[in-house]
């Protein structure tokens, strides 16, 4: 089983995943929900680094001099997967995020843990993108921190669905700041590997559930 197998079976098993019938903050209607505040425990925390960190040396081995997770939920990400390179690849990366508001006393300033310096090679560790907002604001701040180099963003899912304009989300970012994007798995890798496959002995992508997936993709997704 490869790493992105595997992700897709514990995203299923903690809960993350999860079929049926939802709507998005945007109002769409959709069959399936990947909810990334319900990993709750050490283990799941370990376990997800791991994800992230072997999705960072498949796609880029070196390169990168530190990462940042945004704040809130890609503060955890980038920690564990910071831990994660280190434990499993014997890369010692530093890594920062940054507080919601700027902070005038102590240390001050709006970066958290490692400070970036002009000429670093920046990778963002995030959950799931959706309006890429999060995104926008970590390079605008990176304006002013330092002359960075925002080499890429390392995403849990890929939901393939279209942003403002008929590409992805994902993809508009890489038109628009020129960055590269790397999911852990896309949601065409969870319809090809979940389709009749038993997860603990249910089935949880049969023929409808995958034709109303495809639905969704032929009315939402990027083209």
């Amino acid at each position: 089983m490869t790493y992105k197998e595997e992700f897709i079976t514990f995203m299923v098993r903690s809960g993350v995943l999860t079929f049926g019938d939802f709507t998005t903050k945007s109002g769409r209607k959709t069959p399936y929900f990947v909810n990334t505040g319900n990993y709750k425990t050490g283990a799941q925390a370990a376990r997800l680094g791991d994800y992230y960190a072997a999705c960072v040396q498949e796609n880029l081995p070196d390169g990168i001099t530190a990462l940042f997770g945004p704040a809130y939920k890609g503060i955890p990400l980038a920690v564990t997967t910071a831990a994660s390179l280190y434990r499993n690849y014997d890369r010692d990366l530093p890594y920062c995020f940054n507080r919601k508001e700027a902070k005038d006393h102590g240390e001050g300033g709006s970066m958290v843990g490692y400070k970036p310096q002009d000429g670093d090679k920046i990778a963002i560790i995030e959950d799931v993108v959706t309006a890429g907002t999060a995104v926008r604001e970590s390079i605008a701040l990176f304006e002013h921190v330092a002359k960075v180099d925002i080499r890429a963003l390392f995403v849990s899912v890929d939901r393939m669905e279209r942003g403002t304009r008929d590409c992805s989300t994902l993809d508009e970012l890489r038109q628009d700041y020129g960055i590269q994007v790397f999911p852990i798995v896309t949601v065409r890798e969870i319809i090809d590997y979940l389709y009749q496959r038993p997860v603990d002995g249910k089935v949880l992508i049969d023929g409808e559930m995958k034709g109303r997936m495809e639905a969704y993709l032929a009315t939402y997704g990027a083209r």
